[in-house]
């Protein structure tokens, strides 16, 4: 791909220090790198392009972006039940930081049930369920596009749902989702991917320039506007 040529290029020539890419470049890009970090390795899914070492490397900033938006949140993910919505994206990050937050079970329920099959050839234990099939958890995270519309139609049966769960969505535009409203109004806590998307650009800032900013009240405001 001729733009992802130009762009490794710039850092290999360290005209840039470096670039996040987004959907669908995560994985497309892998082939153009010299070097995956492990979390990339991992993954097989690349945001952050960085020099190291005088080679062009892949990173994931989305794993440190969700674990610590859990950790700001004070839940405590230990031997929890997760359920995934959707399994594109930013998905594999959200799994192996799942794994890593030592849950004990991972479902992935995605309307396209071959995708979710892919990623089981990269987490084996997960557990690949039918869109709308009932499925018991503490955790249920949003990672499809649906939410963006006031209209989308989940098609699941939320009112199943005893309270005390925490619903999780990555989108953080609109404030709140269709799908955190639900969560609210059945008595659940909820929280969308604010704090995600600002950590994972905290951590990239930090690869490419050695600094470490600040995070406070007045940065996670900026994205309410």
């Amino acid at each position: 791909m001729e733009g992802l040529d130009l762009i490794i290029s710039q850092v290999k020539e360290k005209k840039i220090n470096g670039i996040n890419v987004t959907v669908p470049f995560k994985k497309a890009v892998i082939p153009y790198l010299e070097e995956l970090s492990t979390e990339a390795q991992n993954t097989q899914s690349v945001n952050t392009i960085y020099l190291k070492n005088n080679r062009v490397t892949g990173h994931n900033t989305d794993i440190f972006g969700f674990e610590t938006s859990i950790q700001k949140s004070k839940y405590n993910l230990n031997n929890k039940e997760v359920l995934i919505l959707g399994a594109g994206g930013v998905v594999p990050s959200i799994i192996f930081a799942l794994i890593k937050m030592n849950v004990s079970k991972i479902r992935i329920c995605n309307r396209t049930k071959e995708k979710a099959e892919n990623l089981k050839k990269i987490f084996k234990n997960i557990e690949i369920l039918e869109w709308g099939e009932s499925s018991n958890f503490d955790m249920i995270i949003n990672a499809t596009s649906l939410g963006l519309k006031t209209t989308d139609n989940f098609n699941l049966d939320f009112l199943s749902i005893s309270e005390n769960k925490f619903f999780y969505d990555v989108i953080y535009n609109p404030v709140e989702t269709n799908f955190l409203k639900i969560g609210r109004k059945l008595g659940n806590t909820t929280l969308n991917g604010k704090l995600m998307f600002i950590y994972q650009a905290h951590l990239a800032f930090k690869i490419w320039h050695g600094l470490e900013p600040d995070i406070d009240e007045n940065v996670t405001k900026l994205l309410d506007k």
